[in-house]
Formats: C-alpha cells, sequence, structure tokens
C-alpha cells in the first residue's frame, strides 16, 4: 500500500487474510511434533508449540496463533494467550536449551487475554517469568512479528537475540483504539493515536527494536516461506558461533531507549 498511514497498517496487520502462526510452522519447517500443556492447568489453543526442523536443524517452534474462520478465532481465543500458553511455552523453551535446540517464535497477539479467570491463575507473573527466563536462555532465540504485537503479551515471546517484523506488522504498548481513549476519551481517534506511537516496522527499525524488515512481497505464496526458511537458517548459522549469547542479548536490550529524548 502506498502512503499508508501508522493506522492503515494496524488495519492490514489485524486482516484475517494474513498467514497465521500455523501457516508459517506448516510451510516453513517440515516434521512438525505439536506438544500440549502447561503441565499445571490445561492447554491453551492460542499457543501453538512444538519440535520440527528447518531445514536439517532441529528447532523448537511457538506461535501465536488466531486462526482464519470465526470457528477457529473463537477456538484460539483470536490469539489472546492466557497464562497457560505462556507456560506452556516456556515449558517448550526450557526444553530447547536442554537439547540445544534454537527457539522461533511468531507472535501475532492484540495482547495476553485479560479476562478474569486468566488474572485469577497469574496473567502478569507468566508474562514476567517468560521474560526473566528467556534473557538467560542458552540457545538462540528468533522471534517475528507476523501481525500485531500487543504490549506484554506480544513481548513474552519476543525477549529474543533477533526481533523481525513483516513490513505491514506492528509493535506497541497499547493498541491505537485505548491510547486514544486513554489520552483524548475518545477512541475514534486511533489514527492520531497510532501515528504517535511509533508502532510500525520501520519505526522499530529505526528506534533498534528490531533487525530485519522483512518484505511482504507474494505473501501466502512458497516463494515467500521459502525466502522466510532461508534467512532464519542464516541467521541461526551466525548465532550458532556466539559464545557470548546471553550476554550480547541482555546488551541489546540494555541498548533500548539510550537514544531516547526525554521531556520535561
Amino acid at each position: 500500500m502506498m502512503n499508508a498511514t501508522a493506522y492503515d497498517k494496524v488495519k492490514l496487520a489485524r486482516s484475517n487474510k494474513r498467514p497465521t502462526g500455523w501457516d508459517y510452522i506448516r510451510n516453513v519447517f517440515r516434521g512438525f511434533i505439536e506438544l500440549h500443556g502447561d503441565r499445571r492447568f490445561g492447554d491453551d489453543p492460542a499457543v501453538i508449540g512444538g519440535i520440527a526442523r528447518l531445514q536439517d536443524l532441529p528447532v523448537t517452534v511457538i506461535a501465536v496463533e488466531k486462526g482464519h474462520t470465526l470457528r477457529e478465532r473463537n477456538y484460539r481465543n483470536c490469539g489472546a494467550p492466557s497464562p497457560e500458553g505462556y507456560r506452556k511455552a516456556l515449558r517448550l523453551m526450557k526444553q530447547a536449551e536442554k537439547f540445544g535446540r534454537p527457539v522461533i517464535c511468531f507472535v501475532d497477539t492484540s495482547g495476553a487475554y485479560c479476562g478474569i479467570d486468566a488474572e485469577e491463575r497469574g496473567q502478569g507473573q507468566a508474562i514476567a517469568e517468560n521474560l526473566l527466563e528467556m534473557s538467560s536462555l542458552c540457545v538462540p532465540i528468533i522471534s517475528i512479528l507476523i501481525g500485531e504485537g500487543g504490549s506484554g503479551g506480544a513481548l513474552a515471546l519476543a525477549a529474543a537475540d533477533r526481533v523481525w517484523m513483516l513490513q505491514n506488522a506492528v509493535y506497541s504498548v497499547i493498541s491505537p483504539e485505548g491510547c486514544a481513549s486513554i489520552l483524548w476519551k475518545d477512541s475514534a481517534k486511533a489514527d492520531t493515536a497510532a501515528a504517535c506511537l511509533k508502532l510500525t516496522a520501520e519505526d522499530g527499525k529505526s528506534l533498534g527494536v528490531i533487525e530485519r524488515i522483512l518484505s511482504e512481497n507474494e505473501i501466502g505464496k512458497k516463494e515467500f516461506y521459502d525466502r522466510i526458511r532461508d534467512l532464519l537458517a542464516e541467521e541461526l548459522k551466525d548465532l550458532s558461533g556466539d559464545i557470548e549469547l546471553t550476554q550480547n542479548r541482555y546488551d541489546r536490550f540494555r541498548r533500548l531507549g539510550t537514544n531516547a529524548v526525554i521531556r520535561g
């Protein structure tokens, strides 16, 4: 889309015509074996995770799944993970560390599920534990924002060595509608809020929040998935030889915001 505004990109990121996490798993990897449950409460359909091969490399893959149809979206809770979804993801990441497998995450969520039952089961703690454990995980982590990246619900799967975004994906601390409702008491000003939030891939790259913007040319086609597979394989080859992996990950996040202008 030529001359697309930030809010135009929000709409594109939310489109149910975009490939979802499950589409990437099916087309980028082979031999995927899904694993279920957090070993504490249950299984969350909003988070898909398991073991697969990227070319010939065994990897752990975790994806937030929204679904395409109304029935799928109801089943997947529109991609809003519950605490057990984050705990399942963490269980799989710790398993990956035990067996030396890199972790690849596909993130597409407007945010963590904010229902009372999720809060009762420790939603905030589940997100915080993921951030803590991912910061010191001793295997490479790559996270790709494929649609919406909303607040801590997205960050809980994006505390990675490399964070990439599709060119029409968004990454923000709050939705434009939520921001407009708080600042101007008017959700109709979401387009203005979107411009202020610096949530586009270009904004993320310029601020150092992400490392790479992925072109959406031929999105959903074989060539698109082949390109992502090759890029992932190349990046993991570089990361696998990093003897200071966790220190570099720590330094990456410490650098964020160092160039921000503080206004009193």
